[in-house]
């Protein structure tokens, strides 16, 4: 099975699932979105998959977000995703998406043990 995790190796949370992923015996694909940014497109799969909306994978609390003018109500799906797609804007995503096969998961886990928690 072929894993790949949208990572940001600054983020808590991603280190925390690549170590997760790793004490598994799971050896993603590691794909760093600071530097490789989702296209339109491949945003929008993830999202897709996830049964999310833009804003939900989006950091917030950032102040490029503010800057941006992300939190104006009348964006709609597809300006999100222009505007947060190929390294537009802040960094898209607040939780690493992984992708395994057809499947797309945003969790975080409890390293530990390896709980997931919403």
């Amino acid at each position: 099975m072929t894993v790949t995790i949208y990572h940001n190796p600054r983020c808590s949370k991603s280190r925390q699932t690549l170590e997760l992923l790793r004490d598994r015996g799971i050896e993603p694909a590691i794909i760093e979105y600071l530097k490789t940014p989702p296209d339109a497109a491949t945003l929008e799969d993830i999202l897709q998959k996830l049964n999310l909306e833009p804003r939900a994978l989006m950091r917030r609390g950032e102040t490029a977000y503010a800057e941006a003018g992300l939190a104006n109500p009348e964006l709609d799906r597809s300006a999100l995703i222009a505007a947060t797609s190929n390294g537009r804007s802040p960094s898209p995503t607040a939780r690493p998406p992984l992708a395994a096969r057809q499947k797309t998961f945003c969790r975080s886990f409890k390293p530990a043990t390896g709980e997931r928690h919403p």
